[in-house]
């Protein structure tokens, strides 16, 4: 316990799946986590499980698609706190598109709600850690950066981007002394309603169906649980991960390993 203690965390898509779990254990560990997304009602739910365990939570509205959103989400924690210690860049999402089927309009929704959103969110904390002590941003991508899906074109474009963007931001932040780690964490199939959705459209199958003909892709057995991918993004946001910054924690129960 108390691996995050005293810490202001802020992780974006926190109403629903591995945002949901990742807030509620770091505020089990002790930090105040400030939650954001678009899903209001879901959003002050975790708030609530939060408070209702003895955590400390607070909601906030953000389309991390927006940049005068980001602002607006920065502005109001600074107005309450003194720093920022964790960001943890989890908002995301995509549809299933070939490259000779996906939309500009599809393709840039994409981009806007993974990696712009990653490039904004790493950009405006990187600039008010470097003036409080440092910091560690964790990345949520996916192992889609590795493999190439068929019929995710731009969703894995935008996550192997934001594999590199936290490289590039990893180094940039050590060169120039900030004491700001950023690292990516790439989970694979994990069992929450996205991810059952996912493996449906992307086996035209049942729910039941899908998510067997996934288990089989995984040499461990099982997909994923949100507490599995929240276990290893409360690594990447702790002090016991001091020594560790530009990598890539990939938690896929050997999925990229076939």
């Amino acid at each position: 316990m108390n691996r995050v203690a005293g810490k202001t965390i802020l992780i974006t898509g926190a109403a629903n799946g591995l945002g949901r779990e990742t807030a509620k254990l770091l505020a089990a560990e002790g930090a105040t986590v400030w939650l954001t997304d678009i899903d209001d009602g879901g959003g002050r739910e975790v708030v609530a499980e939060i408070a209702a365990a003895g955590g400390k939570a607070e909601y906030l509205h953000h389309d991390v698609s927006s940049p005068e959103a980001w602002d607006e989400v920065f502005a109001t924690i600074k107005g309450r706190t003194s720093k920022l210690d964790i960001l943890v860049n989890n908002a995301g999402g995509g549809t299933y598109n070939d490259i000779e089927t996906v939309t500009f309009a599809e393709w840039r929704r994409i981009m806007s709600i993974n990696l712009d959103a990653t490039f904004l969110g790493t950009q405006l904390a990187i600039k008010w850690m470097k003036t409080t002590g440092g910091g560690s941003i964790v990345n949520v991508s996916s192992v889609a950066a590795f493999s190439g899906a068929p019929n995710l074109a731009a969703y894995c474009a935008a996550k192997a981007g934001i594999h590199m963007l936290s490289k590039s931001a990893a180094v940039y932040s050590g060169q120039k002394g900030y004491q700001i780690r950023v690292n990516s964490i790439h989970p694979g199939l994990v069992d929450t309603k996205a991810g059952r959705e996912m493996a449906m459209l992307a086996t035209g199958a049942s729910e039941e169906q899908a998510i067997e003909a996934f288990t089989a892709l995984h040499p461990i057995g099982r997909i994923g649980k949100p507490i599995d991918i929240a276990n290893g993004i409360l690594y990447l946001a702790s002090d016991e991960s001091s020594f560790v910054t530009g990598t890539h924690l990939i938690i896929d129960g050997g999925f990229t390993a076939v």
